[in-house]
C-alpha cells in the first residue's frame, strides 16, 4: 500500500508520525511518501523538501511567501498524481494541504484524506463545503465534530485528541518539583501568556496585575510561568518585577528536561491562568482547575464577535458540555474579574475536576491510542470509499 502523507507544521508533523506508526502496525507493507518533519521522517518518511518552508507560513507572513508556497503546491500535487497513491492524506495547515488535494482531485481519482477538522462549529460554517469538493473523509480530534463534516458529504471519523497519550506527570513528579523549587506546601498559581510574541505583548501587563492581585489576597502564593522557547526571553523581561516568580526557560538544558519540568509544574499548579487555545486540554490531562483569558486588537474584537457561533470558546467547556471553566475574552479580559475567578477555583476546584475528567474520557483517554485510531479510519476508508 502506498500512502502519500503531508503536514507543514510542528503539531502536523506530532499528528503525522503518530499516524504513520499506526498504519505500519496495521499494515506492515505500507511505503510513505511526502512532507513531513522530524516525527515523521523517523516512521520512515524522506521529506521531498524541508517542512519548515510551510511552517513559517501563517496569517501575517503568507503574502510575501505567497510565490514560494504556490509552486510547492503544485510540486506536491505533480508528485501525488505521478505517484498515484492509495490514498493522499494531509494534515492540518489548509492553506497548503487543502489546495494541494483541490489540485490532486482535480487532476485524478485519488482517495483524499484531511486530518483535524476545520472549526466550522466556532466560526466560517461554509468552510466544510468547500472542503468537500476535494476531500473525503476527515479525521476529527473532537467528538463533536463528525456531523459538521458529514452534513455536506465526508465521511468523518472521530478518532481522539493527541493530549490523551501525551505523559502526565505523577504526584512524585509535583512533589519533587515543589520541593526543587522551594515551594513546598505553599498554594502555587501557573501563569502561560501564550506561545506569540503578540499574545505576550497583549495579555502580559494584564496577567501582571492578575499576579498582583492574587499575591495580595493570599501573600503565601507563588508564582511558576513555563515559557515557551520562541518568547522566552519575553517572558523573563514580562515577569522580571512579579512577586515571587518562577520562570521555567526551554532554552535551558535539554529538550526532554524542559518538558519534564513543564509536565511536572502542570501537575504540581493549584489552578492555571491560561491564553485561550488548546492549553485547556493540557491542564485538563494534568488535572490542574483553571482560568482562561484572552484578548485580541479591537478591530479583531469586533469582526470575531460576528463570526462565532458558540458561547465559550474553552475546549474543556465544551467537550464536557458544561461551562465550569471560567473565561474572560475580549472586552472582558479585566484583571480584577480574573483575579477574583481564581480564588473562587482555588476555593472550589472539584467542579471543574469532573468536568476535566470527563473531557478526556470523551477525547478517548483510557482507549486506543489516536495515531492507530486515525490509522485504523484510513484503512477502513480505502476498503470501503
Amino acid at each position: 500500500m502506498r500512502v502519500f502523507i503531508l503536514a507543514g507544521e510542528p503539531s502536523g508533523d506530532k499528528l503525522g508520525g503518530a499516524l504513520m506508526a499506526g498504519l505500519k502496525q496495521l499494515h506492515p507493507d505500507v511505503v510513505f511518501e511526502g512532507i513531513g518533519g522530524v516525527q515523521m521522517q523517523a516512521e520512515g518518511l524522506a521529506s521531498r523538501f524541508d517542512m519548515s518552508e510551510l511552517s513559517v507560513m501563517g496569517l501575517a507572513e503568507i503574502l510575501p511567501k505567497y510565490r514560494q508556497l504556490k509552486r510547492r503546491i503544485a510540486q506536491t500535487a505533480d508528485a501525488v498524481i505521478a505517484q498515484q497513491p492509495d490514498v493522499l492524506i494531509t494534515i492540518d495547515s489548509p492553506d497548503f494541504s487543502l489546495r494541494v488535494a483541490k489540485l490532486v482531485k482535480a487532476r485524478s481519482a485519488v482517495r483524499t484524506v484531511h486530518y483535524v477538522a476545520p472549526s466550522v462549529w466556532a466560526w466560517r460554517a461554509g468552510r466544510a463545503a468547500k472542503m468537500a469538493r476535494h476531500i473525503d473523509q476527515v479525521l476529527a480530534l473532537l467528538p463533536f465534530e463528525p456531523p459538521y463534516m458529514q452534513a455536506v458529504g465526508m465521511r468523518c471519523d472521530f478518532v481522539g485528541h493527541p493530549v490523551v497519550s501525551e505523559p502526565v506527570a505523577s504526584r512524585a513528579d509535583a512533589q519533587t518539583f515543589r520541593a526543587d523549587h522551594g515551594i513546598d506546601d505553599a498554594p502555587l498559581l501557573m501563569v502561560l501568556p501564550g506561545s506569540r510574541r503578540s499574545e505576550v505583548g497583549r495579555l502580559g501587563a494584564r496577567f501582571g496585575e492578575v499576579v498582583r492581585q492574587v499575591k495580595a489576597d493570599n501573600p503565601a502564593l507563588r508564582i511558576v510561568v513555563p515559557a515557551a522557547a520562541t518568547v522566552a526571553a519575553s517572558v523573563l523581561a514580562l515577569t522580571a518585577d512579579w512577586p515571587d516568580t518562577t520562570v521555567l526557560d526551554p532554552r535551558e538544558g535539554t529538550y526532554d528536561a524542559a518538558m519534564t519540568q513543564k509536565r511536572a509544574a502542570f501537575r504540581a499548579a493549584d489552578v492555571a491562568l491560561a491564553a485561550s487555545g488548546t492549553v485547556s486540554l493540557e491542564l485538563a490531562a494534568a488535572d490542574t482547575p483553571m482560568v482562561i483569558a484572552y484578548d485580541m486588537s479591537p478591530l479583531s474584537r469586533m469582526i470575531i464577535s460576528r463570526m462565532v457561533k458558540v458561547d465559550t470558546v474553552t475546549l474543556v467547556n465544551l467537550v464536557s458540555q458544561t461551562r465550569v471553566v471560567p473565561e474572560f475574552i475580549g472586552k472582558a479580559c479585566v484583571a480584577s474579574d480574573i483575579a477574583d475567578a481564581i480564588g473562587d477555583v482555588m476555593a472550589n476546584p472539584d467542579q471543574q475536576r469532573a468536568a476535566m475528567a470527563l473531557t478526556m474520557e470523551r477525547l478517548g483517554r483510557g482507549g486506543e491510542a489516536p495515531g492507530v485510531r486515525a490509522a485504523r479510519a484510513v484503512l477502513d476508508g480505502i476498503a470501503q470509499p
